[in-house]
């Protein structure tokens, strides 16, 4: 099976990717992740002003199948929470890299997105 894995974005093992635009960093969770939680019916996410920690917890995300947290790739502060998800879980499924995001944060130092895996060692990891 092949899942859509773009290359502007960096990923943890875990299934999350980050993607820096200008000073800020989008994350979301994997075409993969997705696909493996199967129909998403809920998402849990931090307050706008919060701070989140590299590789520590940051919210949840329900499905049918399962409920798992969903792992920060980078620290900051939350800047702006994907709102929408609220009422439209299931963006996470329609578009997990588009109108499925979760969060923007300020990142505490962007040398962290170096330690993510890049798109080819994601795909290896996954495919």
């Amino acid at each position: 099976m092949s899942f859509e894995i773009p290359d502007d974005r960096r990923y943890r093992e875990s299934h999350e990717w980050a993607h820096a635009e200008d000073d800020v960093v989008r994350i979301g969770i994997s075409d993969f992740a997705q696909d493996e939680l199967g129909d998403v019916v809920f998402v849990e996410l931090p307050d706008v002003g919060e701070s989140i920690a590299a590789e520590e917890a940051f919210g949840v995300v329900e499905s049918i199948k399962a409920v798992s947290d969903v792992y920060a790739p980078v620290s900051g502060e939350v800047l702006e929470v994907n709102e929408t998800l609220f009422d439209r879980p299931e963006l996470v499924n329609e578009d997990p890299y588009g109108e499925g995001w979760m969060l923007a944060v300020e990142p505490d130092d962007e040398d962290e997105l170096d330690a993510l895996l890049d798109a080819d060692e994601y795909r290896e990891q996954v495919e």
